[in-house]
């Protein structure tokens, strides 16, 4: 596996994708109903602060990843203990966005299909990827980045030219009060998916010239806040915001109602496509998380690592036999619950950790 990236560039696509993923598929903030734009910041400020928090933690220790910066500080055993809860979280999270794939593709395009094969396709194209290094990852993203702007740029055009927009469904503004679009945001929204960023503390000491590394990474946030916001307030302009918390997939619902009569009938098929590239680049960027995981706390070396953990992923897929189950259990029990310790909890203990260590140096010194 590669050490370093020259450039920039790979890694920030990479991080945008990859908060793309496969949040277009589910309405965030729902319980706020039409605040849920409201929602949507209030998560984006949270987790743009967890960021801004992983960034000096990368800052502090440039050349560690955080494998390495939880042993280094906490010792090999807490440190390695911690590495593992880690990689079982992001192991975790790559079967659920392959569970994703798998069910998406058999209810909208192999319908014919068993769930598990189609899941077990996507893996294995996901772990071929990773396979090859976090460089061939980024170089990749230059591309899809392109297919995913093309392809979600014709949907936000066809949605408004087909005439679907339904403003009224804005309001009222706050009906019920400002604390149930903050409960709406938080933990649910930071977590998923802003807090997820976590992951790229695996991934930032690859980048050479770390003195662009911040610059874009906020600038490249934002942009994808912005743009999460303004696509999930779509399925609530077109469905209103009771029918679109009701839906499993309102987005796909609503590219359903998107016709262009003897030019585009299936803008479904579109919306899939696009979907289907997101949710592999998150899935991949989970793995590479675990494995690099693996790498550092056990003996596994890189591809061992990486067959071993396909292995677990592709068996965690079936543990919720029901995809309702599952959905509840990732949006409500992991979301809540489980996530704010690896995305706040350890990373700021982890940072306290690093900023006393820093400071008994300089008072001894």
């Amino acid at each position: 596996m590669s050490k370093t990236v020259t450039r920039v560039s790979g890694l920030v696509m990479a991080f945008s994708l990859f908060q793309v993923g496969s949040t277009t598929l589910f309405l965030l903030g729902g319980d706020a109903k039409q605040d849920a734009w409201l929602a949507m910041m209030i998560g984006a400020i949270a987790g743009f602060i967890l960021l801004l928090m992983y960034l000096t933690i990368h800052r502090l220790e440039p050349e560690l990843d955080l494998f390495e910066m939880f042993r280094h500080y906490w010792g090999r055993w807490m440190g390695s203990l911690a590495g593992l809860g880690f990689i079982g979280y992001f192991t975790y999270e790559s079967s659920r966005t392959i569970r994703d794939m798998g069910e998406l593709g058999t209810l909208t395009l192999l319908n014919r299909t068993p769930t598990g094969i189609v899941t077990l396709i996507a893996l294995i194209v996901c772990a071929d990827v990773v396979r090859f290094g976090p460089r061939v990852w980024f170089l990749l993203c230059h591309i899809w980045v392109l297919l995913m702007v093309l392809g979600y740029g014709s949907i936000m055009l066809l949605i408004p030219f087909t005439g679907l927009l339904h403003f009224e469904f804005l309001f009222p503004v706050l009906e019920n009060g400002f604390m149930p679009v903050v409960k709406a945001a938080i933990p649910e929204i930071m977590s998923f998916p802003f807090g997820q960023t976590v992951l790229f503390l695996t991934l930032f000491k690859l980048i050479a010239d770390k003195r662009k590394l911040k610059r874009w990474i906020v600038i490249v946030y934002w942009i994808t806040a912005i743009f999460l916001i303004v696509v999930n307030e779509l399925s609530i302009l077109v469905l209103g915001p009771e029918l679109a918390a009701s839906s499993t997939y309102p987005l796909f619902e609503v590219t359903q109602l998107i016709q262009v009569p003897k030019v585009l009938e299936r803008a479904d098929v579109l919306f899939t496509m696009i979907l289907f590239l997101g949710i592999g680049i998150k899935t991949a960027g989970f793995l590479f998380g675990a494995v690099i995981g693996m790498q550092t706390v056990t003996p596994f070396r890189y591809k061992p690592a990486l067959l071993f953990l396909s292995i677990i992923i592709y068996g965690l897929t079936f543990i919720s036999p029901r995809f309702t189950e599952f959905v509840w259990f990732g949006l409500h029990v992991a979301l809540n619950r489980i996530w704010p310790i690896f995305q706040v909890a350890l990373p700021l203990l982890l940072f306290l950790t690093m900023l006393l260590r820093k400071n008994k140096k300089k008072t001894s010194g």
